[in-house]
């Protein structure tokens, strides 16, 4: 139990090389394309998810709106396909860190602000303050509107790390207990392997809920703003 705790965060490094790039790019291998009239299951599946999704997420938006579909599904498909990289055996989550978290969150968050500003100029000023508001309160208000405004990507960007990397922790911990208590008790070691087995169920369904969530707050953030 000397290893380092975060030490499966750390990105891998071969002669001195970052391997992060190509690690992100891996997932795009997991969805494949076919040019074939009937496609085959698989593809049928994929297909029926993202019209289902994209149907749920985008039947709120208007025309400009919608013309954000493809970049939407593009990132829930990045995003989830990520998340569940890092469940296999010596991976490397790249949403467990932050910067790039914050990489994806700060410019969606951008471009939904400004196509508000250059589209809906005045409805976008009037969010910073609520119609009826009294006089003495106005500028703490449009103090609170302009911080909580800027606070939307952050809040974006740690709740994907948060919830991914507790989830790799837990895993991470219950698993090195399990092997702890192999020698000690058998019968204990098999109900924390139980535990470890429903723990990696649940970290599946939570990789693909964080990247639904992820992309919904960017979907609402752009509904406010178009």
């Amino acid at each position: 139990m000397n290893e380092n705790l975060f030490a499966s965060f750390i990105t891998p490094m071969i002669l001195g090389l970052p391997l992060a790039t190509l690690i992100v790019m891996f997932p795009s291998l997991l969805f494949p394309t076919s040019n074939r009239l009937v496609n085959n299951r698989l593809l049928s599946l994929q297909q029926w998810m993202l019209q289902l999704v994209s149907k749920q997420m985008m039947g709120i938006h208007n025309t400009k709106g919608q013309t954000w579909t493809l970049m939407l599904m593009s990132l829930i498909l990045f995003i989830g396909s990520t998340n569940l990289l890092g469940l296999l055996p010596h991976s490397f989550t790249p949403t467990t860190q932050l910067s790039m978290n914050l990489g994806m969150a700060i410019p969606l968050w951008a471009g939904a602000v400004i196509t508000g500003f250059r589209n809906k100029t005045k409805a976008s000023l009037a969010h910073f303050l609520p119609q009826g508001t009294p006089t003495p309160l106005i500028p703490m208000l449009v103090i609170i509107e302009t911080i909580s405004l800027f606070i939307q990507p952050m809040a974006l960007a740690v709740r994907l790390t948060a919830n991914i990397t507790a989830g790799h922790l837990l895993i991470h911990l219950i698993g090195g207990a399990t092997l702890a208590l192999m020698n000690i008790s058998t019968t204990t070691a098999l109900i924390t392997f139980i535990i470890l087995i429903l723990l990696t169920i649940l970290e599946f369904a939570v990789a693909m809920i964080q990247a639904y969530v992820f992309t919904l707050l960017v979907s609402l953030y752009l509904h406010d703003n178009t």
